[in-house]
C-alpha cells in the first residue's frame, strides 16, 4: 500500500509560507496616521516581501506611489508634515500659514483647499505631491538665513500622540512672509499681520534681522514695525543689521520711503504722514 508523503512536492500542493515577523510589530513601529516610504520601513526591518505581504493582508495601505500608512481615518495635513519630519526633512510650517494658525490675523481662510506654506527644503518626496488631500502645499526653498537661530522654531503638539510639529515663530514667519512681498496686495496682507503682532520678542527679532540675508525682507520688517509702533519696537536693537545700499522698487509707481529706500503703497505712506492709524475694517 502506498503511503502519501505530505512533503513530496510532486504529490501535494505547496504550503503557504508567511514572511517572518521583524523584531517589532508593524503596529508598534508605525503609528496610526504616519505616512512613510519603503526605505523607512526597510530600515526598521521590514523587507520588501514583508511590506508586500502587509499590503495584501490589508495591514498597510498605499496612499500614493511608494508611500504607505496603516489603515485608519482620513489624513490631515498635519499627518503629512510630521511624516516628512520623521523621514528627516528639516521642514517647518512658516510664513502666512504659520501666522494664521497661531492667531495672527483677523481673517482665516474658510472652506475650499487649505494652503500650507512649507520652508526649509527645496524638494519634497514625490508622494506628497501625489496625495489626494484637501490641502495645497506651497514650497518655499529660498535660503533667507545664513544660520537660523534655534529659538526661531517652535513646536505644537498634534493628535493623540502629541506629535511635535515644527512651526516658525511669529517673528520668523513675518520675515518669511515679507521676503515674498512684491505688489500692493501683498502689503495689505502683511499689514494685517503686523497689526496683530503686539507681543513679539525684540531680542529674537534682532537676532533674526542680523542672520537674515535678504535686504528687502529686513527693510520691510523695520518699515512695518515703524508703521505700527508696537511697544517692542522701543526695545529692538538693530545694531549689526545689514540693510544694504541703494533703492528697492517693491511697488512699481509707489511712494519712496526715504529712511529705508523702498517703494511702498502711496495710501499707506499718506496714512503715516498724517499720523493716522491703519484702517482694517
Amino acid at each position: 500500500m502506498h503511503t502519501m508523503n505530505m512533503h513530496d512536492p510532486s504529490s501535494s500542493k505547496p504550503e503557504k509560507v508567511s514572511a517572518p515577523e521583524p523584531s517589532e510589530s508593524l503596529e508598534n513601529t508605525l503609528p496610526e496616521g504616519l505616512v512613510v516610504d519603503r526605505a523607512w520601513l526597510n530600515a526598521r526591518g521590514f523587507s520588501r516581501p514583508r511590506v508586500d505581504y502587509y499590503l495584501r493582508a490589508g495591514r498597510l495601505q498605499a496612499v500614493a506611489r511608494g508611500a504607505y500608512r496603516r489603515p485608519g481615518p482620513p489624513l490631515k495635513w498635519e499627518h503629512l508634515v510630521y511624516s516628512l519630519q520623521v523621514q528627516g526633512y528639516p521642514v517647518h510650517v512658516g510664513g502666512r500659514a504659520a501666522l494664521e494658525l497661531q492667531g495672527y490675523t483677523h481673517y482665516l481662510s474658510l472652506g475650499g483647499t487649505q494652503r500650507v506654506d512649507l520652508y526649509g527644503v527645496r524638494h519634497l518626496s514625490p508622494w506628497l505631491l501625489a496625495m489626494d488631500a484637501p490641502v495645497q502645499f506651497e514650497l518655499h526653498g529660498a535660503q533667507l538665513f545664513g544660520e537660523l537661530p534655534l529659538e526661531a522654531i517652535t513646536t505644537k503638539a498634534f493628535g493623540h500622540w502629541d506629535w511635535p510639529l515644527r512651526y516658525a515663530t511669529p517673528e520668523l514667519a513675518l520675515l518669511e512672509l515679507l521676503a515674498e512681498v512684491n505688489e500692493e496686495a501683498d502689503f495689505s496682507v502683511a499689514d494685517k499681520f503686523f497689526e496683530s503682532a503686539a507681543t513679539l520678542r525684540p531680542a529674537l527679532i534682532g537676532a533674526l534681522l542680523r542672520a537674515c540675508t535678504q535686504v528687502k525682507a529686513k527693510r520691510l520688517f523695520l518699515w512695518f514695525a515703524a508703521r505700527h509702533a508696537h511697544p517692542w519696537l522701543k526695545k529692538l536693537d538693530t545694531s549689526g543689521v545689514d540693510l544694504g545700499s541703494g533703492k528697492r522698487v517693491i511697488v512699481p509707481g509707489g511712494a519712496l520711503d526715504k529712511q529705508y529706500q523702498i517703494t511702498v503703497p502711496r495710501e499707506m505712506m499718506q496714512e503715516m504722514a498724517n499720523g493716522s492709524q491703519p484702517n482694517f475694517f
